[in-house]
């Protein structure tokens, strides 16, 4: 599994989704996630597709957020903070670690030898 098929994943859950609505909008995401850090495209693809993870239970867990910082009638999830929920649902390494490349393998710092 790779990345277009991850991508084609996030869109074939879009395509049953009202565009632009909270959850279609978390597959946008993810997809920006990819994009950034293929390395993550065979997890992505197998949450989605075998996993039972849907764009929808990780809109959810947003919304869940919203409410707990709800500030009177108001509630907002930054893009950070929703990426961050959007990791944790998926499983994703936090962006600071080494993602895996596309091999599966990590990328090596020289720097750590020295």
């Amino acid at each position: 599994m790779d990345y277009d098929y991850a991508i084609e994943a996030i869109a074939g859950q879009q395509a049953g989704l009202k565009k632009r609505s909270a959850p279609w909008m978390v597959g946008e995401q993810l997809k920006d996630i990819l994009r950034r850090e293929p390395g993550v495209a065979q997890l992505i693809a197998q949450d989605l597709t075998v996993g039972g993870l849907t764009l929808d239970g990780a809109e959810k867990k947003i919304k869940a957020f919203a409410d707990k910082h709800k500030t009177g009638n108001f509630a907002c999830v930054t893009p950070a903070e929703a990426e961050t929920i959007i990791r944790e649902y998926f499983g994703m390494p936090d962006a600071r670690e080494e993602a895996p490349d596309e091999t599966g393998k990590g990328v090596i710092d020289l720097a750590d030898f020295f």
